[in-house]
């Protein structure tokens, strides 16, 4: 039965995400997004530790301190702030790498689908600037990544989707794809 409900959470995520990339003009990120949770070191991940309200990556990481099905993925799927974390060309100390824009918009829709797929009911606009801003201290992200990533939290959380959206189309993602 959790298989079931797992592969069904990923269906409703990947659905939210590709109409997300759709509407901004993304469409082969949107078809081709997350396709590594098929895979499986994370599918059986998914299964076993399956709660329905958060990622099973979390459970898995509590039981064992890390979280296998999370090292694949994030090293698979480059709209993750964490595929980007290298080594700076002039200090010898990790950090984040400018993320190219198309994937920065990947991640703001990913972060908007997740948070819609998890609270549910429960979810706003304003839902996913919440989740950032909980994170805020420790994300590893080059400052312009994470200015861009804010800037489109904040637009949703005070303007909607629609507004976010048209203005990723229009301003963001104009000439850069």
């Amino acid at each position: 039965m959790k298989a079931w409900k797992h592969l069904k959470t990923i269906l409703h995520h990947k659905a939210l995400v590709r109409a997300g990339c759709f509407k901004v003009g993304l469409y082969r990120q949107g078809l081709f997004h997350d396709m590594s949770k098929y895979s499986p070191t994370e599918f059986f991940v998914g299964c076993r530790y399956f709660q329905g309200d958060k990622s099973p990556n979390n459970a898995e990481r509590a039981k064992k301190g890390y979280s296998a099905a999370w090292l694949h993925h994030k090293g698979r799927n480059k709209h993750h702030l964490e595929y980007w974390i290298d080594y700076s060309v002039d200090k010898d100390i990790m950090t984040g790498m400018k993320m190219p824009v198309n994937y920065v918009v990947e991640m703001f829709i990913d972060r908007m689908s997740a948070s819609k797929n998890y609270q549910k009911e429960k979810y706003t606009d304003r839902s996913p600037l919440e989740y950032f801003e909980r994170g805020r201290g420790h994300y590893m992200m080059h400052p312009e990544t994470e200015a861009l990533l804010e800037k489109l939290l904040v637009m949703l959380a005070e303007k909607g989707e629609d507004e976010t959206f048209r203005y990723i189309r229009q301003e963001v993602l104009k000439n850069k794809k």
